[in-house]
């Protein structure tokens, strides 16, 4: 029903900026919910940001003020824009549509690198 392709990550020094983007094809329904979570190494994947058709956001507090989320829902598309990145922000991060409790769909996922 859904495809999820996300932009490559990338590796950036501590301070840069990336910008991830993910295109969704196939039916978008206004009630889906399209976010990011990402997971480091020995880590649970987490919630990053989320963001509704609507524009309502929500962030992860470790993220909050250097992350933004957007969404263009005439292209099926979400944006990461990160900045002020910091080593701890290192993880694979994965582009998430919630559809219902029972379906969600998930993206490939793709590497963020900051280095010290």
């Amino acid at each position: 029903q859904v495809q999820l392709v996300e932009s490559e990550g990338g590796l950036v020094q501590a301070g840069g900026s990336l910008r991830l983007s993910c295109a969704a094809s196939g039916n978008i329904f206004s009630s889906d919910i399209l976010g990011w979570y990402r997971q480091a190494p020995g880590k649970q994947r987490e919630l990053v940001a989320t963001i509704t058709s609507r524009d309502r956001t929500n962030y992860a507090d470790s993220v909050k003020g250097r992350f933004t989320i957007s969404r263009d829902n005439a292209k099926n598309t979400i944006y990461l824009q990160m900045n002020s990145l910091k080593p701890e922000d290192t993880a694979v991060y994965y582009c998430n549509l919630y559809r219902t409790y029972y379906l969600s769909y998930w993206g490939q996922g793709t590497q963020v690198t900051v280095s010290s």
